[in-house]
């Protein structure tokens, strides 16, 4: 019995020596990403393409409005082929705003990966480069740790200084 549990704490020691030596590092993506020109260059030309979009999807709700009130102002006493016309306008108007918007929001999300990628693939790249380089066992984004002890470090400021930004 005693082997027995001496053998279970020879092997179970160097686990344990092991587990006191990794390192475990923290890094904010956000902040590094949110510190280079690249990404800020890269936010102000996708809030620009956004504004465009929104400014023509006001101009056609608008549009829609405008056919709407025709179609009010009409009264009671129009013509059947009239009302009839008028309602096919505003269909046709609805779903060119409908089909409008999905066009818009499928090319942002385009311009956003094209945009974004090539930013988040050198932060990528930065992060773990500071990792094999400082030894790090695990790097784990500030952004999904609630609680982090003394063993784990916070590499922010290194990945920022490995993409040349402060």
């Amino acid at each position: 019995m005693l082997k027995k549990i001496l053998l279970a704490v020879l092997v179970a020691l160097p686990m344990m020596v092991s587990a006191q030596t990794v390192k475990i590092g923290l890094v904010d993506a956000n902040a590094v990403m949110a510190s280079l020109p690249a990404y800020t260059e890269a936010t102000t030309k996708l809030e620009t393409i956004a504004k465009k979009y929104e400014e023509e999807s006001r101009k056609l709700q608008a549009e829609l409005q405008r056919l709407y009130e025709e179609y009010q102002a009409m009264g009671q006493d129009a013509l059947p082929a009239i009302r009839e016309r008028k309602e096919q306008d505003i269909v046709a108007c609805q779903q060119k705003i409908e089909s409008f918007n999905m066009k818009a929001r499928e090319d942002l999300n385009r311009q956003q990966e094209a945009e974004m990628s090539p930013i988040m693939a050198s932060v990528q790249n930065a992060i773990q480069s500071v990792g094999k380089e400082g030894g790090y066992a695990i790097i784990q984004d500030l952004a999904a740790v609630y609680f982090y002890g003394a063993p784990a470090e916070d590499i922010t400021a290194a990945v920022k200084a490995k993409l040349g930004v402060k």
